[in-house]
């Protein structure tokens, strides 16, 4: 929104109507729309305007710099850990209050390889990063253990325009010098993908057969239990232990 005169201006998306006398399309296909704002704009209020501006994008900065603090970075996820399971996994360290799975863009099935947590305290989101840097860190049995590390504002899609940060958008022309390099970094980056692409493939099939063993582990152990359970229940483990003169160390009544 600027402020122009005795006038509020927005620039709003061009549209297929018809505009009223108080809009006029630019050669960009935007629209301005301009409104008469009711009584003189003085110097002194254009300044205090953009002071309440600018205090107040200073405020929304602030809040959002110390999410930050709360947030912690979690990588090397597996594409079978869901939030539920993340929350479950970080709860020890404190209250989880929101978690963000961050996509693999370069794969169709967009499949969640990182994911920003956000804890209650800075000192929680500390604590999660110091005992992941320490000891390996395993989430619903993966083969490798997480990595963490305190988040960066870059890492967030809705984070707000930092106060007087200026970005500058231009082609390159081909004769720049500095189109080179940004051609050379994108071929690396093509290369990068590929590469990445063939990686979680192989961890894919890596993951799915671990979770295929330990699914059939646990089946065989609870069947195991279900054994042991039913001979102590039915009296046959006190009627063997009788004979051989054995004492059972768990003496609990199954009757």
């Amino acid at each position: 929104m600027g402020i122009h005169d005795s006038f509020l201006i927005w620039v709003v998306p061009h549209i297929s109507w018809r505009a009223p006398p108080c809009c006029f399309s630019d050669r960009f296909g935007m629209a301005l729309l301009m409104v008469h704002r009711k009584g003189a704009h003085t110097p002194v209020d254009k300044k205090r305007d953009l002071d309440n501006m600018g205090s107040s994008a200073e405020t929304e900065y602030a809040a959002f710099e110390e999410r930050v603090k709360r947030t912690v970075y979690i990588d090397n996820l597996s594409p079978q850990v869901n939030e539920a399971i993340l929350r479950t996994a970080l709860d020890q360290f404190g209250n989880v209050t929101d978690v963000h799975f961050i996509p693999n863009y370069l794969e169709s099935r967009m499949i969640a390889k990182c994911a920003l947590v956000e804890m209650e305290q800075a000192k929680q989101a500390e604590a999660v990063v110091s005992e992941i840097a320490n000891y390996p860190f395993m989430i619903s049995g993966m083969p490798r253990p997480v990595r963490a590390r305190a988040a960066e504002p870059e890492m967030f899609e809705d984070r707000p325009k930092k106060p007087g940060r200026k970005i500058h958008i231009r082609w390159l022309d081909p004769k720049d010098p500095d189109f080179k390099v940004a051609k050379e970094l994108k071929e690396k980056n093509r290369i990068f993908a590929a590469e990445a692409s063939f990686l979680l493939k192989q961890q894919l099939e890596e993951e799915e057969k671990l979770a295929k063993q330990q699914e059939e582990t646990l089946k065989s152990n609870y069947k195991k239990y279900e054994v042991i359970d039913g001979v102590m229940a039915d009296g046959t483990a006190r009627d063997l232990a009788r004979h051989y003169s054995i004492s059972l160390a768990d003496e609990r009544d199954y009757s």
